[in-house]
This record gives C-alpha cells, sequence and structure tokens, in this order.
C-alpha cells in the first residue's frame, strides 16, 4: 500500500507560480525555494523587477485568526515606520489568500545580510530595533497567538520524544530522568502576566537582514505573547562573562532608545534557552514525516544525536541550578 503523500509534496513550482499569478502578479521567472522547513517559502520575481517571498503555511499549524493577528502586527510595525516587510494586500485589503489548499501570503523581498553579533555597533541597531519593535508592541496583545508558557512546552515536547522510536533504552530512561529535573526547574520561573507582550518570538540571526548597521526584522510566523526578553536572549552568545556584558550593555543600550527594560527577566534567560532545546528535538520528531525533515536533519537518526541532546540537557540543569552573569 503506498504511503499518503505529504501535503507539501504537492507544492509544485508550477502550483506556486499559478497561486501567485491569481492575484494579479506576472512571474516571468521560476521561483527560488529558501531555507525554510516549517512553512515552504519562495523568492520570486514579477514583471516590473519586484522581488517578493510567498510563504504558504504549514496545513493545520496555525489557525487562520492566529495567521491575521501575524499580518496585523506586521502593518501595526509598518505604520509605525519600524524596518520590516509588512504582507501585501489585494484591492480588497485582503493579506490571506488561497490557492490550491494552501493557505499563503506575499511579503516584500528584505535584502542584507545576518549581523555581526561581535560589532557592538551592530548590537547597539539590533537593539534598537527590537526597541522599536517592542514600543508597538506593548500599545496592543494578541487574542488568538500562543502565550509563551516554558512548563507547558517542555513537558508537551517531553512527553513527544518519548512517545517516539528514537531513543534506546539508555537513552529514554536518561531523558525522562534530566526532562523531570528540567520542569521541577522551569516551574519555579513562572513569569507574571503583568511581564507578557506581544513578541517576534524567534528573533536568531537568519532572520535579521540588513547592511551596516541598518536591520530589519523578518518571518513574524512565531509572534505570540512572552516577556520582552524572548526577542534578546539569542543576541547574547559570547562564552565568557566580560564579553557577554558587553554584548548585553550594548543591546539593552540601543533597546531603551525606545522603551524601558526590566533587567529582572535576565534570570528567565535559561528558562528559554531549555524551552527551546526540547522543542527543537521535539519538532524535529514532530516533523519527519515531511520530507524535507529526513533530507536537512539526517543526524536526527543516529543514536549520537540523542547523547548529545541529553548532555545538552544536563548542562541546562546546571545552568538554572547555577544562573551566570546576571549582573
Amino acid at each position: 500500500m503506498t504511503a499518503p503523500k505529504h501535503p507539501f509534496e504537492s507544492l509544485s513550482p508550477a502550483h506556486v507560480v499559478d497561486a501567485v499569478e491569481s492575484l494579479g502578479f506576472w512571474l516571468p521567472g521560476e521561483p527560488f525555494a529558501l531555507n525554510s522547513y516549517e512553512n515552504r517559502v519562495f523568492l520570486l520575481s514579477d514583471d516590473d523587477r519586484r522581488r517578493w517571498v510567498a510563504k504558504f503555511y504549514r496545513p493545520e499549524r496555525w489557525s487562520e485568526a492566529q495567521i491575521r493577528e501575524e499580518h496585523v502586527f506586521l502593518d501595526e510595525l509598518a505604520a509605525a515606520g519600524v524596518p520590516g516587510a509588512p504582507p501585501w494586500r489585494d484591492a480588497e485589503g485582503e493579506t490571506l489568500h488561497h490557492a490550491h489548499g494552501f493557505a499563503f501570503a506575499l511579503f516584500p523581498h528584505v535584502a542584507g545580510q545576518a549581523p555581526e553579533l561581535e560589532n557592538p555597533a551592530h548590537l547597539f541597531a539590533l537593539g534598537d530595533l527590537i526597541g522599536q519593535v517592542h514600543a508597538v508592541a506593548r500599545r496592543g496583545s494578541f487574542q488568538a497567538r500562543p502565550v509563551q508558557e516554558p512548563m507547558a512546552i517542555s513537558q508537551a515536547s517531553c512527553e513527544r520524544v518519548l512517545a517516539s522510536d528514537w531513543l534506546s533504552r539508555r537513552q529514554r530512561q536518561a531523558y525522562a530522568r534530566i526532562a523531570e529535573r528540567l520542569q521541577t526547574l522551569l516551574a519555579e520561573q513562572r513569569w507574571p502576566e503583568t511581564a507578557l507582550q506581544r513578541v517576534h518570538g524567534d528573533c536568531h540571526l537568519g532572520n535579521i537582514l540588513g547592511r551596516d548597521d541598518a536591520f530589519a526584522l523578518v518571518d513574524f510566523d512565531d509572534c505570540c505573547t512572552a516577556p520582552a526578553v524572548q526577542d534578546l536572549w539569542m543576541l547574547l552568545t559570547a562564552p565568557e562573562a566580560d564579553e557577554w556584558q558587553m554584548q548585553l550593555s550594548e543591546v539593552i543600550e540601543g533597546y531603551e532608545q525606545h522603551v524601558e527594560f526590566d533587567r529582572r527577566q535576565l534570570r528567565w534567560i535559561e528558562p528559554l534557552r531549555t524551552m527551546r532545546l526540547m522543542r527543537h528535538s521535539a519538532w524535529l520528531v514532530d516533523r519527519w514525516e515531511d520530507p524535507a525533515f529526513p533530507r536537512a536533519f539526517p543526524w536526527v537518526a543516529s543514536e549520537g544525536y540523542w547523547d548529545q541532546h541529553i548532555r545538552i540537557l544536563e548542562q541546562q540543569r546546571l545552568a538554572l541550578e547555577n544562573p551566570r552573569w546576571l549582573a
């Protein structure tokens, strides 16, 4: 019996072109697939040589209400002059479109390179950018997008990994033991509702593009309600205390050109890192039926990957028990 195809396997280049041209564009060339796994994202050029990014949303991941909240947030940011890529609207003002069984949206292409996190000017500029985003974010709230809850996310991630066939008996026991300890530690780090606001949610270097010291934040697919530090901690990558403090100082100085940062949130960095690590492994397991994942992440099927993952979680236990550098 033939296994059913994953929905994205039916999204051919011809379907991508047909979907975008149904909006009134003419595309003289082929779509170029960008490096995206959760959704399918393509770079396109129209007959006026304008460049667009077409994002085809993963079926059954977000509701239409959740996607529209992403778009409304982007429009608010654009109206406030924050660099980014607001969704294209048709003549009726619609940003979310449908074709060939997929929901999709068009965004203007943002050119540039990722920032250098060793460069103080870049760090200041990134803090300045995220401060602009958060100044707008605090004016409203999400109703449909998720609220980030490390305990719930880590528990769901643990259950998903343990329900899979990826771990050996030895690894399963070690993973269950460390996951239980981490969840106990995370339960001690709950944040109050007053600390929550709208955030981008996934501020890694792949989502920040620009040149010199002018950057834009793209791909708000994971926007959610969370503490402000969620959009800052991934910029703090230095392994040594003095370098880490330099990064933090530059980022916060730029950020506070627009909005104040509550430094008490720094203690939530390691809980957020722990949650992200656990969610990432569960995400890989959960998406394995998508043919793009075995091709892109073949090491997940190896015993060594899970041994390393368990060791990293052990390191996170130490980090949660003994937070570092929180001046």
